[in-house]
Protein backbone atom coordinates (compact mmCIF):
# COMPACT_ATOMS: atom_id res chain seq x y z
CA UNK A 1 0.00 0.00 0.00
CA UNK A 2 3.06 2.28 1.04
CA UNK A 3 4.98 1.91 -2.30
CA UNK A 4 1.57 2.13 -4.14
CA UNK A 5 1.17 5.79 -2.37
CA UNK A 6 4.90 6.36 -3.09
CA UNK A 7 4.18 6.00 -7.26
CA UNK A 8 1.17 8.16 -7.01
CA UNK A 9 3.07 10.98 -5.09
CA UNK A 10 6.12 10.66 -7.45
CA UNK A 11 3.50 10.77 -10.43
CA UNK A 12 1.74 14.46 -8.74
CA UNK A 13 5.64 15.55 -8.52
CA UNK A 14 6.55 15.01 -12.08
CA UNK A 15 3.59 16.46 -13.44
CA UNK A 16 4.19 19.38 -11.11
CA UNK A 17 7.62 19.67 -12.22
CA UNK A 18 6.12 19.15 -16.11
CA UNK A 19 4.10 22.25 -15.62
CA UNK A 20 6.83 24.35 -14.44
CA UNK A 21 8.38 24.02 -18.09
CA UNK A 22 4.83 25.24 -20.07
CA UNK A 23 5.21 29.11 -19.45
CA UNK A 24 2.09 30.68 -19.01
CA UNK A 25 2.80 34.15 -20.24
CA UNK A 26 5.20 35.54 -17.25
CA UNK A 27 8.73 35.51 -17.13
CA UNK A 28 10.21 32.92 -14.57
CA UNK A 29 13.38 31.26 -14.24
CA UNK A 30 12.21 27.66 -14.43
CA UNK A 31 11.49 28.28 -18.20
CA UNK A 32 15.40 28.30 -18.85
CA UNK A 33 16.14 25.86 -15.62
CA UNK A 34 16.61 22.44 -18.29
CA UNK A 35 19.27 24.69 -20.70
CA UNK A 36 22.67 22.59 -20.65
CA UNK A 37 25.52 24.61 -21.20
CA UNK A 38 29.29 23.31 -22.57
CA UNK A 39 31.62 24.67 -20.25
CA UNK A 40 35.12 23.83 -20.48
CA UNK A 41 33.80 20.58 -22.28
CA UNK A 42 31.69 19.95 -19.20
CA UNK A 43 27.72 19.99 -19.78
CA UNK A 44 26.30 21.63 -17.09
CA UNK A 45 22.97 23.16 -15.64
CA UNK A 46 22.77 26.73 -16.69
CA UNK A 47 22.28 27.83 -13.02
CA UNK A 48 25.86 26.32 -12.33
CA UNK A 49 27.70 28.69 -14.74
CA UNK A 50 25.19 31.60 -14.18
CA UNK A 51 22.78 33.55 -12.32
CA UNK A 52 19.76 33.51 -13.43
CA UNK A 53 17.02 36.11 -12.71
CA UNK A 54 13.65 37.70 -13.93
CA UNK A 55 14.14 41.81 -13.19
CA UNK A 56 10.29 41.63 -14.65
CA UNK A 57 7.26 40.00 -15.49
CA UNK A 58 8.24 40.11 -19.35
CA UNK A 59 12.32 39.47 -19.10
CA UNK A 60 14.54 36.82 -17.91
CA UNK A 61 18.28 37.88 -17.12
CA UNK A 62 21.04 35.54 -17.20
CA UNK A 63 24.30 36.77 -15.85
CA UNK A 64 27.24 34.37 -16.35
CA UNK A 65 29.76 33.91 -13.64
CA UNK A 66 32.74 33.85 -16.20
CA UNK A 67 32.30 36.36 -19.00
CA UNK A 68 33.67 34.00 -21.47
CA UNK A 69 30.88 31.46 -20.84
CA UNK A 70 28.28 34.18 -22.59
CA UNK A 71 28.47 32.77 -26.07
CA UNK A 72 28.21 29.25 -24.90
CA UNK A 73 25.58 30.43 -23.12
CA UNK A 74 23.90 31.73 -26.08
CA UNK A 75 24.18 28.98 -28.43
CA UNK A 76 22.65 26.56 -25.51
CA UNK A 77 19.38 29.06 -25.15
CA UNK A 78 19.29 29.18 -29.10
CA UNK A 79 19.62 24.77 -29.42
CA UNK A 80 17.19 24.42 -26.81
CA UNK A 81 14.29 25.45 -28.61
CA UNK A 82 12.44 27.48 -25.97
CA UNK A 83 11.76 30.16 -28.65
CA UNK A 84 13.24 32.59 -27.04
CA UNK A 85 15.56 35.38 -28.77
CA UNK A 86 18.57 36.20 -26.48
CA UNK A 87 20.36 39.19 -27.03
CA UNK A 88 23.74 39.81 -25.18
CA UNK A 89 25.33 43.04 -24.16
CA UNK A 90 28.57 41.43 -23.53
CA UNK A 91 28.17 41.13 -20.00
CA UNK A 92 24.92 39.09 -20.23
CA UNK A 93 21.98 37.58 -21.84
CA UNK A 94 18.03 39.17 -21.82
CA UNK A 95 15.43 36.96 -22.83
CA UNK A 96 12.36 38.77 -23.86
CA UNK A 97 9.30 36.70 -23.44
CA UNK A 98 6.99 37.46 -25.75
CA UNK A 99 3.38 37.55 -24.83
CA UNK A 100 0.95 34.95 -25.48
CA UNK A 101 -1.51 34.37 -28.56
CA UNK A 102 -4.49 32.65 -28.15
CA UNK A 103 -3.26 29.73 -30.41
CA UNK A 104 -0.19 29.75 -28.36
CA UNK A 105 -2.26 29.50 -25.09
CA UNK A 106 -4.53 26.78 -26.47
CA UNK A 107 -1.43 24.70 -27.71
CA UNK A 108 0.17 25.07 -23.92
CA UNK A 109 -3.48 23.67 -22.90
CA UNK A 110 -3.55 20.80 -24.93
CA UNK A 111 0.47 20.40 -23.84
CA UNK A 112 -0.76 20.29 -19.92
CA UNK A 113 -3.51 18.14 -20.55
CA UNK A 114 -1.59 15.65 -22.24
CA UNK A 115 0.95 15.56 -19.35
CA UNK A 116 -2.12 15.22 -17.13
CA UNK A 117 -3.05 12.33 -19.11
CA UNK A 118 0.31 10.96 -18.55
CA UNK A 119 0.09 11.10 -14.96
CA UNK A 120 -3.46 9.84 -14.77
CA UNK A 121 -1.65 6.48 -16.50
CA UNK A 122 1.31 6.33 -14.41
CA UNK A 123 -1.31 6.41 -11.33
CA UNK A 124 -3.47 3.81 -13.10
CA UNK A 125 -0.42 1.84 -13.72
CA UNK A 126 0.61 1.93 -9.97
CA UNK A 127 -2.58 0.80 -8.95
CA UNK A 128 -2.16 -2.63 -11.19
CA UNK A 129 1.03 -3.26 -9.52
CA UNK A 130 -0.44 -2.66 -5.99
CA UNK A 131 -3.38 -5.12 -7.00
CA UNK A 132 -0.72 -7.77 -8.73
CA UNK A 133 1.46 -7.51 -5.67
CA UNK A 134 -1.78 -8.31 -3.12
CA UNK A 135 -2.27 -11.04 -5.82
CA UNK A 136 0.95 -12.97 -5.16
CA UNK A 137 0.30 -12.47 -1.23
CA UNK A 138 -0.65 -16.57 0.49
CA UNK A 139 -1.98 -17.20 3.59
CA UNK A 140 -3.95 -14.00 3.75
CA UNK A 141 -7.53 -13.68 3.97
CA UNK A 142 -10.36 -12.90 0.94
CA UNK A 143 -11.78 -9.93 2.99
CA UNK A 144 -8.31 -8.55 3.54
CA UNK A 145 -7.59 -8.22 0.15
CA UNK A 146 -10.94 -6.96 -0.89
CA UNK A 147 -10.48 -4.17 1.85
CA UNK A 148 -7.17 -3.58 0.77
CA UNK A 149 -8.24 -3.23 -2.75
CA UNK A 150 -10.77 -0.65 -1.65
CA UNK A 151 -8.41 1.30 -0.26
CA UNK A 152 -5.90 1.31 -2.94
CA UNK A 153 -8.74 1.92 -5.68
CA UNK A 154 -9.87 5.26 -3.28
CA UNK A 155 -5.73 6.46 -3.27
CA UNK A 156 -6.32 6.34 -6.99
CA UNK A 157 -9.04 7.97 -7.38
CA UNK A 158 -8.04 10.80 -5.09
CA UNK A 159 -4.62 10.84 -6.94
CA UNK A 160 -6.53 11.19 -10.52
CA UNK A 161 -8.95 13.60 -8.79
CA UNK A 162 -5.44 15.76 -7.82
CA UNK A 163 -4.28 15.69 -11.54
CA UNK A 164 -7.00 17.12 -12.89
CA UNK A 165 -7.12 19.70 -10.16
CA UNK A 166 -3.54 20.41 -11.05
CA UNK A 167 -4.75 20.87 -14.62
CA UNK A 168 -7.63 23.19 -14.30
CA UNK A 169 -5.09 25.42 -11.84
CA UNK A 170 -2.97 25.35 -15.07
CA UNK A 171 -4.78 26.11 -17.26
CA UNK A 172 -6.18 28.92 -15.48
CA UNK A 173 -3.49 30.12 -15.08
CA UNK A 174 -2.31 30.16 -18.93
CA UNK A 175 -5.45 31.45 -19.87
CA UNK A 176 -5.24 34.34 -17.56
CA UNK A 177 -4.20 37.68 -19.18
Amino acid sequence: MDMVKQEMDAAIKHLDHAFQKIRAGRASTSMVQDVVVEYYGAMSPINQVANVSVPDAMTISIQPWDRSAINAIEKAIINSNLGFAPSNNGDTIILNVPPLTEERRRDLAKQAKAETEQTKVTIRNARQDGMKELKKLDGVSEDIIKDTEAKIQELTDKYVKLADEHLKAKETDIFKI
